[in-house]
């Protein structure tokens, strides 16, 4: 798919690991329930599940924190449990508890039922991302994205939320009924990647938010080898966008990740920031990680913690600042304002001075 160059084109500079005048920088989660504005837009909708499906609402508020804030890429507003959901798991999402699945893996007959992914179940994010990368006019990079294949299986197999006992069981009783699942979700993901591809997503990101969930002696069977077939899927496709992995809680596995063929790995706010840039310099680029809770303090505490963060990665090629974990829906959005004053600030300067 042919593109027109980016009036903003930071992001895209920070993952091909070029010189930047300053670091790219935005948020995962960043529209969301911290948003009054979204917090209206989804109260018409009716519930979270109707406001993602509807792509005129989903672009409206994948929009909202661009008018708000000097963010340097926009995500596509969406869910990971899309998969599960266009698989026939049955997503809700009940208040106060979270997302819930109303036919979970628990038996061998239910994995083994398990059909392909029919992307006509989530047109509705190809046709998100479609509009909301003509609303932005080539303004700045859009990012679609999906969640990785055991941060899916997770849910799929305990149901909703938590601690994910179920999954971890199966891991050890049933470890074939794990891969059969992780690799229909691989397979899943590769098809959704490359629609949103194809319907104008400059940049593609994994959420592999329960990562740390895996034992160290199954990283590669669970982690490892469904995130690489997933980058072979997309190369066979021949498609090239840049790629983001997000792995919480694995930040020890990044040098192994680094040679999947990623253009950039998030760090979470567990991990030494300036430690992964370095054993990442020439590989991939970094983003990364301030602690969400920082926005729920003060200015000062804010703006001295963006520095420490920026501080952490000197050099002016490949950092992408972000938080290490998403924005927390108790967040004040002028703090987020602070953050990004100080983020633009604070990097400019630095990186003047690796320049020099």
């Amino acid at each position: 798919m042919t593109r027109d160059r980016l009036v903003n084109d930071l992001l895209l500079k920070a993952l091909a690991l070029q010189q930047t005048p300053r670091v790219p920088l935005w948020v995962m989660r960043q529209a969301g329930r911290y948003l009054p504005e979204y917090r209206k837009i989804r109260s018409e909708a009716g519930s979270f599940l109707k406001l993602c499906r509807n792509p005129e609402l989903a672009c409206e508020v994948t929009l909202q924190p661009l008018e708000r804030y000097k963010l340097d890429a926009a995500i596509v507003f969406s869910d990971i449990l899309v998969i599960p959901d266009a698989l026939g798991l049955q997503l809700a999402f009940v208040e106060g508890e979270g997302p819930r699945l109303g036919k979970p893996l628990r038996t061998e007959q239910d994995v083994n039922g398990l059909g392909e992914l029919e992307l006509t179940k989530v047109d509705y994010v190809s046709e998100a991302v479609s509009k909301c990368r003509k609303s932005l006019d080539r303004k700045v990079p859009l990012i679609g994205f999906v969640g990785g294949p055991f941060t899916l299986a997770c849910y799929m197999i305990a149901g909703g939320s938590g601690e994910f006992l179920e999954a971890r069981q199966m891991m050890y009783a049933r470890p074939d009924l794990v891969d059969a699942i992780l690799q229909k979700n691989a397979d899943a993901a590769v098809k959704l990647l490359l629609a949103q591809a194809d319907a104008g997503a400059d940049v593609l990101m994994i959420f592999e938010s329960w990562a740390g969930l895996v034992p160290y002696q199954r990283t590669n069977r669970c982690l490892l080898s469904p995130l690489r077939k997933i980058i072979k899927g997309l190369r066979d496709a021949k498609n090239t966008l840049p790629v983001i992995l997000f792995m919480r809680g694995a930040g020890y596995l990044n040098e192994q990740a680094s040679e999947l063929g990623v253009a950039a790995l998030g760090i979470d706010w567990l991990s030494d920031l300036g430690q992964q840039s370095s054993k990442l310099a020439g590989k991939t680029a970094v983003q990364g990680n301030l602690d969400p809770a920082v926005l729920l303090t003060d200015e000062k505490t804010i703006r001295a913690q963006a520095r420490s963060v920026v501080g952490q990665y000197s050099s002016n090629t490949g950092h992408i600042f972000n938080l290490g974990a998403g924005i927390d829906r108790r967040t004040r959005p002028e703090h987020l304002e602070m953050l990004i004053d100080e983020v633009n600030l604070a990097s400019s300067e630095r990186y003047q001075i690796a320049t020099c």
